[in-house]
């Protein structure tokens, strides 16, 4: 990991919560973090500043060790497959700001133990770790492997190309209702269009769709 200087932890912390960085004042909940742990490895990687609260002030960590000791706990233990963490102590104005770095993982989709003892996957979405809906959890599986993705160019996969075209966008049930496909053919439909790069997936908060790309 590089090595951030003071000036560096205030420029993130300018800059705000976003799809690799998080704030956290102090870790409490081992399932909690889980969740922004296997987010950021089932995206492009991020870095958590413990110390800081989601305003931005920096709080500084009263023990490095404990958070640490969550922090890895919750990586090996509430993470599957389990995680390495990096961590970096940069001092602030007497205060200490401990930095996780999580990388981005090749053995994707990562799980999180959460509270209802079952296991799920989370991705990065702007500053929220959202729960992966099962399309997105097939493109995780199928983008891991190095195997080549065969598309079957039928009728409804072109009448799909042919919709978008001429709209902006288009949901799976949207898709589904069009030509009358079962969920599981409209997502194998979707996982394989998307891995192939002629469709991109979008996920936000409140839906998921997809549009030509």
């Amino acid at each position: 990991m590089n090595r951030l200087k003071p000036y560096n932890i205030r420029q993130l912390i300018f800059e705000g919560e976003e799809v690799s960085l998080d704030f956290k004042k102090t870790i409490t909940s081992c399932t909690k973090i889980a969740k922004t742990l296997v987010a950021f490895a089932n995206n492009k990687g991020g870095r958590l500043l413990i110390g800081v609260a989601d305003n931005g002030e920096i709080k500084g960590v009263r023990s490095e060790d404990e958070e640490k000791y969550m922090l890895t706990k919750a990586a090996h233990f509430y993470c599957r497959p389990a995680l390495e963490l990096y961590f970096e102590e940069v001092y602030i104005d007497d205060k200490i700001v401990l930095v996780a770095e999580i990388k981005e993982s090749d053995t994707k989709p990562h799980y999180a133990l959460a509270e209802d003892n079952k296991w799920w996957v989370y991705i990065r979405v702007k500053d929220k770790s959202l729960l992966a809906s099962k399309i997105v959890v097939d493109v995780l599986k199928a983008s891991a492997k190095d195997e080549g993705v065969f598309i079957e160019y039928s009728g409804k996969e072109k009448a799909l190309l042919e919709y978008l075209d001429t709209n902006e966008r288009i949901t799976a049930s949207e898709y589904s209702r069009m030509l009358n496909l079962s969920r599981r053919r409209t997502q194998r439909i979707l996982v394989n269009l998307v891995l192939s790069g002629i469709i991109r997936l979008h996920t936000t908060e409140k839906e998921e769709f997809y549009t030509a790309s």
